[in-house]
């Protein structure tokens, strides 16, 4: 994991971030600080408590888009390809792969999620057929 980290002004600077409470701007930076080379964050509730941050906190986050969560528990960055941009000889790929998957780039370099290709693989339904009846 690298040990620098940079934050874009033009994230942190918003009325959006700075009408947060303290403690989830802070929440932030620290999850900044620990997240891989694309921006996602393994394990966002022991930085939570390691801080000294709770639970709202990191709602807050949640709710205002900074951060975007999966039911694996890791947590995405929105914003991180603002606030990073590491050469290509540094980048090392989120171990994170199906998360990843789970998410676009906006124009404006924010990561959104593909609802379209949101369904994995092993929640597939079989189809009904409506000429044949299925046998199960």
């Amino acid at each position: 994991m690298a040990k620098k980290r940079m934050f874009s002004l033009d994230v942190v600077d918003t009325d959006d971030f700075l009408e947060m409470p303290s403690a989830a701007q802070a929440l932030y930076f620290h999850l900044g600080m620990h997240g891989d080379d694309d921006g996602f964050v393994a394990n966002p509730r022991k930085i939570t408590r390691a801080i000294g941050c709770t639970s709202a906190d990191m709602q807050a986050l949640i709710s205002k888009g900074f951060v975007i969560p999966f039911e694996s528990g890791v947590i995405a960055i929105r914003d991180w390809r603002i606030n990073n941009d590491l050469k290509n000889d540094r980048y090392r790929p989120s171990l994170y792969t199906e998360e990843k998957e789970a998410l676009l780039l906006d124009d404006s370099k924010r990561y959104i999620l593909d609802t379209y290709c949101f369904q994995s693989g092993s929640d597939l339904e079989t189809e009904h057929n409506v000429t044949q009846p299925n046998v199960t």
